[in-house]
């Protein structure tokens, strides 16, 4: 059992970034997991939760945009180049997520009432939220559906900016970070004054879970690589000061500080902004914790390593198992008892398949890829 579930550790890897991607992970699943707690139990962890979707887009955004920077510095650019990132990226991203796509299909299809196929193709090439609200089907997709789309147009702009316009790769990649980052913005801008946006589910689907109303956070990422390549004196002088202001920050659009309204102009247009602002001021100094040590690193990397899988699982999958679970035997002996356990079980079935899913599938994906001679260029080693 315990060879079953070992992973190695590579000593190459960040563990301040690992540690950023394990609590964006936990973020995200504490919010999903709300779905088997009691609400007046809930809303007590509901107040320690920040936005962990935030937190991988700029990630993202800044572990892509440096291997670019790398590659283009090192080969140029061309159509070959952008299709082996293309390719590293899709080998890295879409095994993973189609094999769950299947299985939620398969689930639908034959244990669901109701359920159709119609429109489910969209799911396959990511269009299913690029300007309309996300289906109810795999909700989990709505975030890997702006991921793709961002790998697919970054590269593509930046061959635009240096090899038509003939921008250096720092003026193309600045150019085309602050561009789409002032484009969406004003996009939410239109929605927010076009639509009535009159409660936090509307707020959710109509500006939150969109391909062009949130491809912007992941330009935050870009910028920090720029600043990380081109500025690294500056980015390593102003760690420390940044780390405060970006907890700070975070703070003041959880907590509201300022007493903005909830649908108000800064929830709707701004508040995406200051979340992934937030989460990029925080990379100086966790880009810089190299290494860590002892019970509590080897758990970070391990969820790091796996988060993922824990994405792909935790909300519509988990939820089809737990509430297949016979808990009435339990539900009848003991309420809180029940509740507890059926909690505990969410959490260990998560993490529990996610590790299955990344030993025994993701992995071997990724080897497979590293196989193939599409080029290794890394700017931190990532996911």
């Amino acid at each position: 059992m315990k060879n079953l579930l070992k992973l190695e550790l590579n000593p190459d890897r960040v563990y301040g970034l690992d540690i950023l991607r394990a609590m964006a992970i936990l973020f995200v699943v504490m919010v999903h997991g709300g779905h088997f707690m009691p609400e007046h139990r809930y809303k007590y962890i509901y107040h320690i939760i920040f936005d962990g979707v935030a937190m991988f887009f700029v990630l993202s955004g800044f572990l892509i945009g440096g291997i670019l920077i790398k590659i283009i510095n090192a080969q140029g650019i061309n159509f070959r180049i952008i299709f082996n990132f293309w390719k590293r990226r899709w080998f890295r991203t879409l095994p993973n997520y189609f094999l769950i796509l299947l299985v939620l299909l398969v689930i639908g299809a034959f244990f669901t009432e109701g359920f159709t196929l119609t429109d489910k193709y969209r799911y396959f090439i990511f269009t299913q939220n690029l300007v309309t609200e996300h289906p109810k089907f795999f909700g989990e997709a709505w975030s890997l559906s702006i991921e793709e789309w961002f790998y697919l147009l970054l590269p593509i702009f930046l061959y635009l900016g240096t090899r038509i316009v003939r921008l250096s790769v720092n003026k193309s990649l600045l150019i085309t970070a602050a561009g789409i980052i002032v484009c969406v913005t004003l996009f939410r801008y239109y929605r927010y004054i076009n639509l009535e946006i009159d409660s936090k589910y509307v707020w959710d689907k109509m500006l939150r879970r969109q391909v062009f109303t949130q491809l912007d956070s992941l330009m935050f990422g870009v910028i920090g690589a720029y600043v990380f390549y081109f500025f690294k004196s500056y980015w390593v002088k102003f760690k420390k000061f940044l780390l405060v202001l970006g907890i700070l920050l975070f703070l003041v659009v959880r907590y509201n500080w300022l007493k903005f309204e909830p649908q108000g102009l800064f929830y709707c247009v701004f508040s995406f902004s200051g979340n992934s602002l937030a989460t990029l001021f925080l990379l100086p100094y966790l880009s810089t914790l190299k290494s860590g040590k002892g019970f509590i690193y080897k758990v970070i990397t391990y969820i790091s390593l796996i988060s993922y899988s824990m994405y792909l699982i935790n909300s519509n999958l988990m939820r089809w198992i737990i509430n297949n679970i016979n808990w009435v035997p339990l539900e009848q002996f003991n309420g809180y008892a029940f509740l507890l356990t059926r909690y505990f079980v969410y959490w260990f079935l998560t993490i529990f398949i996610s590790l299955l899913l990344y030993k025994y599938f993701e992995l071997p994906m990724m080897n497979l890829r590293d196989k193939k001679s599409w080029g290794t260029v890394k700017f931190f080693k990532s996911r």
